[in-house]
């Protein structure tokens, strides 16, 4: 095997609570990782004479990149040098909340692994990813997980989704640091996930009020547009709306798609869209 292409997913957080700061200096938490498959980053790793790095986004273009950290962290496992050529073609909008870094490094884990016949154990490929980041060892799978510890402990579920849900994004990166440098009051409740998803079926009437995004006080109160997203997903006939980890991602998720497309119309066209069609019995193959 030369060349390994794979779509490198996105991800929504339904709920996102912020429990205490650790030792180490990350908090324990708890959310409910949803992957979000419609939207994707593009890899292609092809063996080279030398490692080498594209992608569609200049910021990108550098040795900070998630990507080729992964690589050096892999180099630096097994000892060996990777020669690889690496092409990026981004899609996931930058320092959104949905996990597009994250999940770069993960399917970057996997291809390596893969293409060199490392036979990494998916334990050790888990340690990995937690090096690399909190959210990383989640791009391992594709199925929903609630996470917590740092978000690296998953229990997976398997539910259907018959809704849709519209993702929008009006281009302000938010860093995940400063968010949680924000932080007024950690959580004492958890969401109780059990109650809400029960034989593999939401409750969506149980969704508001019961389902917490702690970030959203401090990003709303310093960025309008993004709480005006929410306001209008909710006005418009979305069935629940939230933020997406530290955002500025909001998602709101319909009962049908013409109530998803005329809400996605009445965003400045500048703002990033996505539609994700419904997901019925989900499993991971």
């Amino acid at each position: 095997m030369k060349r390994i292409e794979i779509k490198s997913i996105a991800k929504i957080n339904i709920g996102l609570r912020i429990l205490s700061k650790r030792k180490d200096g990350y908090h324990n938490l708890q959310t409910l990782f949803y992957p979000v498959k419609g939207l994707y980053d593009n890899l292609i790793f092809s063996k080279s004479d030398n490692l080498d790095f594209s992608s569609n986004i200049a910021e990108l273009n550098n040795d900070s990149n998630l990507i080729l950290k992964a690589i050096k962290l892999i180099e630096k496992e097994c000892g060996i040098i990777i020669k690889v050529k690496i092409t990026l073609d981004k899609k996931i909008p930058i320092g959104a909340g949905l996990g597009g870094g994250s999940s770069n490094a993960a399917a970057t884990l996997l291809s390596i692994n893969k293409l060199y016949k490392l036979c990494l154990s998916n334990n050790k490929l888990m340690e990995l990813a937690l090096s690399l980041g909190s959210d990383v060892p989640l791009f391992l799978s594709t199925l929903p997980a609630i996470g917590t510890s740092r978000g690296e402990l998953l229990t997976t579920f398997t539910f259907d989704f018959d809704k849709f849900i519209l993702l929008v994004n009006p281009g302000i990166h938010i860093s995940t640091k400063e968010a949680f440098g924000n932080l007024k009051n950690y959580s004492s409740d958890l969401i109780d996930y059990q109650n809400i998803i029960k034989n593999g079926v939401i409750d969506f009437s149980k969704l508001k009020g019961n389902i917490v995004n702690d970030f959203e006080n401090y990003v709303f109160g310093k960025f309008k547009e993004v709480a005006m997203i929410k306001s209008i997903m909710l006005e418009n006939r979305a069935l629940f709306s939230q933020m997406s980890g530290t955002g500025s991602t909001v998602y709101g998720i319909f009962d049908n798609l013409y109530d998803a497309k005329r809400a996605a119309e009445l965003f400045p066209k500048n703002y990033f869209t996505h539609l994700e069609f419904p997901v019925l019995n989900e499993r991971e193959k």
